[in-house]
């Protein structure tokens, strides 16, 4: 037991091989070991954060910003280049994956299309 796979369905520990598949017996659940793999590390791919010139973000990165953008409920809005350190990549429905605060404007969610890494 030292080896085994978590189930990728219900993550238990109690999978077993058989043949050329893993057997999950809490879900029944079977699976090839080298496509899960394979799977996983196109997950990660696809759960990265890139900027607008494609650059991977990650948390503590500092960004400037590429054009203005306007702030809900501010008369005033974010210029363009300004420059903003220790971001933090969330996840979120919206489309805002940065988590950051801004000198005068305090703390922000910002889309990655809008900044490049600095």
């Amino acid at each position: 037991m030292s080896n085994e796979p978590k189930c990728p369905e219900c993550s238990s520990a109690n999978s077993y091989h058989d043949g050329n598949l893993w057997v999950c017996p809490d879900c029944n659940f079977e699976w090839d070991q080298t496509e899960a793999a394979d799977a996983s590390e196109s997950e990660e791919q696809t759960n990265t954060v890139r900027d607008a010139h494609g650059n991977i973000l990650n948390n503590g990165d500092s960004v400037t910003v590429l054009k203005e953008l306007k702030v809900k409920g501010s008369s005033s809005g974010i210029k363009a280049g300004t420059k903003v350190k220790g971001i933090r990549i969330i996840e979120s429905d919206n489309g805002h994956n940065i988590s950051c605060k801004i000198d005068g404007i305090g703390s922000m969610y910002l889309k990655s299309e809008f900044v490049r890494k600095a």
